[in-house]
């Protein structure tokens, strides 16, 4: 049952970035104050900042993100594209090569959101705060929480040159990324370590923008290669994402053994030569680079299984990279993050503030949303030596050689790439993907034969210079 908005109630979020200030917006709803507290000094107008280096990586914003963002703040997606974004249809603006082959570009069955992450970031925010009902404490850090192991009361926060004090609070949110320290705060209330699993395959990516050939300038499609695990060794991979003024922002990431160079002069050569296809180097050959190269190891999956703890305080719960961090080369961590910020105000308005074990169904919610993420994404790392301590199990071996399958049909059969992508937008759950038509579609592989090259269109090839 939903409960009326209670004024009396304060929510603090800690963390102003896409997780908090989308949890900032659903806890709006139903608190009469919501406090999000930020290290940094949030800009004005798309900028870079400090505590948020990742934003110089490529992001994109599937669409089961998108309708999430679009469930907390209606019309956001009309505004991003005012301000620049992009609506890219999938699969049709999509050149994709994938471990089992080139995909075609079928009609349109979902979307993702183009754009750089500043820009993305601050439209989110402006329109958080337009409402006015959400506040920031900028350049503050979070340092502790208040209470007890059975309830938090509160956060310590220590504002920039000045002294420490205490924010009391009816709910805290922690979203404050890989750095959070939830876990660490926790064990100070006297509460048991949770489980945590990491996955790590050794990524490091390496991204650069760039100004595109001014006839690509509007419309030019995704251009993907992905690793393939069967060839055994590191896993390479490229994209390249067109974003606002005539922007393609390029990610070129390797695992162990075959990571790319932190060096300007070394990017194309990496693209051209290291990559299982040239097409993204001959991309770049007519680009005009806009930045140096911008270069990160901070890639390794993480989750912290808090909702699996005997027992979880009240009024405290976790989102975002915080509570689960991704490969970013999969592009999911912002669309779970929203889908989780959903969750957050749905549960909070069924069951209200009053309800006992709010906080542990907060936690037990969120981590539903976010379990299908975070299956794709160690599903595929698990097979990289040196990822996980033990390797894969049997479960992510049947997993693999399914969903391989699934890759190889999908290439030829528009159906079955349908399905996929109801999956890997985050949409529809995994679940799908086990229905007897497409077990059988599966068994019977692609219906259409393999292509021979990256799908683009005889425009698309005349305006970037290939033959």
């Amino acid at each position: 049952m939903s409960e009326r908005p209670a004024p009396s109630k304060t929510a603090v979020v800690l963390g102003g970035s896409h997780t908090g200030m989308l949890a900032a917006r659903a806890l709006a709803a139903h608190a009469g104050r919501v406090v999000v507290v930020e290290r940094d000094a949030l800009p004005a107008r798309p900028a870079p900042r400090k505590g948020l280096p990742q934003a110089r990586h490529a992001h994109m914003l599937w669409s089961g993100g998108v309708r999430a963002v679009e469930d907390l703040l209606p019309g956001i997606g009309a505004a991003l594209e005012r301000a620049g974004a992009r609506r890219a249809p999938v699969t049709t603006d999509m050149v994709v090569l994938g471990p089992r082959g080139w995909f075609r570009r079928w009609p349109e069955s979902h979307h993702v959101i183009l754009a750089g992450r500043d820009l993305l970031d601050a439209t989110v925010r402006a329109q958080v705060l337009a409402g006015g009902r959400v506040e920031v404490a900028e350049r503050t850090e979070a340092v502790g929480l208040t209470g007890t192991a059975a309830a938090v009361t509160g956060v310590r926060i220590r504002p920039h040159g000045g002294p420490e004090r205490t924010l009391a609070a009816d709910l805290v949110v922690d979203a404050t990324g890989r750095g959070s320290g939830a876990a660490r705060w926790l064990a100070a209330l006297g509460l048991p370590a949770a489980r945590r699993r990491e996955v790590d395959a050794g990524l490091a990516y390496a991204s650069r923008l760039y100004r595109a050939p001014e006839a690509a300038r509007g419309g030019f499609p995704v251009v993907n290669v992905q690793p393939d695990p069967r060839e055994g060794g590191p896993g390479r991979a490229g994209f390249l994402l067109p974003i606002e003024d005539g922007r393609w922002i390029v990610t070129l990431s390797g695992t162990r053994g075959g990571q790319p160079s932190p060096a300007d002069d070394d990017f194309v050569r990496f693209a051209r030569e290291e990559l299982r296809h040239p097409v993204i180097g001959r991309l770049l050959e007519n680009a005009e680079p806009l930045s140096g190269v911008a270069f990160t190891r901070t890639t390794v999956n993480r989750r912290h299984f808090y909702e699996r703890m005997p027992a979880w305080p009240e009024n405290f719960a976790v989102l975002g990279d915080a509570l689960a961090a991704f490969n970013p080369l999969y592009g999911h961590g912002l669309s779970a993050s929203a889908q989780s910020a959903v969750v957050l105000r749905e549960v909070i308005g069924r069951h209200g503030w009053a309800a006992p074990g709010l906080a542990r169904r907060i936690q037990r919610a969120v981590a539903r949303v976010i379990g299908a993420a975070w299956d794709l994404a160690v599903g595929q790392d698990v097979f990289y030596p040196g990822a996980a301590e033990h390797g894969p199990t049997l479960r992510d071996r049947l997993l693999s050689a399914y969903v391989g399958r699934l890759m190889y049909t999908a290439t030829g059969n528009g159906r079955i790439a349908r399905r996929v992508t109801d999956v890997t937008s985050l949409e529809r759950s995994a679940a799908v993907l086990l229905a007897p038509s497409v077990l059988l579609a599966a068994a019977a592989g692609p219906l259409k034969p393999a292509l021979s090259g990256p799908p683009l269109t005889v425009r698309e090839r005349k305006a970037v210079g290939l033959p």
